[in-house]
């Protein structure tokens, strides 16, 4: 199954503008969280990886969960999910397809936000996950996909700065 399908540029500018008026996306690198989460929502600290090098491996951990998470969010295995890259491209991706990593061992748009906000939300935009490279962050919202990461809780996913 085909992964990493690029948005055509009518896609791309219907995804952004609806994200940034559903959650008031404002980037910053000092004002944070930069957006508005709907209820229920978890904020997690994600800096010890950042700082402890015992945590060198915890991407692949998060790859793994969040994949796991996406899955059980998404039943049909021909069904979609958009990937927003902020100011580069953004994708569509299914949980079922396949995940080659690059010359740096990252998926083409990784999970884990080292050095621009990267997020991977439904169709709808009714679960997100939203990765935030300054505040060394990974919101999640929508109830399924909370439970989901309750379930398969990644090794990063140890102290929650916010919640709602």
């Amino acid at each position: 199954m085909e992964n990493w399908i690029p948005l055509t540029d009518k896609e791309l500018k219907h995804a952004w503008k609806t994200f940034d008026q559903r959650f008031k996306f404002n980037p910053s690198i000092s004002r944070f969280p930069g957006f508005q989460a709907p209820s229920p929502y978890i904020t997690y600290d994600i800096s010890a990886y950042f700082e402890d090098p015992s945590l060198l491996s915890a991407d692949e951990d998060l790859e793994k969960k969040a994949l796991l998470s996406f899955q059980e969010n998404i039943t049909g295995t021909g069904e979609y999910m958009q990937v927003l890259d902020w100011q580069h491209e953004c994708y569509w991706i299914t949980p079922y397809g396949s995940f080659e990593k690059d010359e740096f061992g990252e998926w083409r748009v990784p999970v884990l936000p080292n050095g621009d906000y990267y997020f991977f939300l439904s169709k709808e935009m009714t679960w997100v996950l939203l990765g935030h490279p300054w505040e060394q962050s990974i919101t999640i919202f929508g109830e399924g996909l909370i439970d989901s990461f309750t379930r398969h809780r990644p090794l990063l996913f140890q102290r929650k700065i916010r919640e709602g």
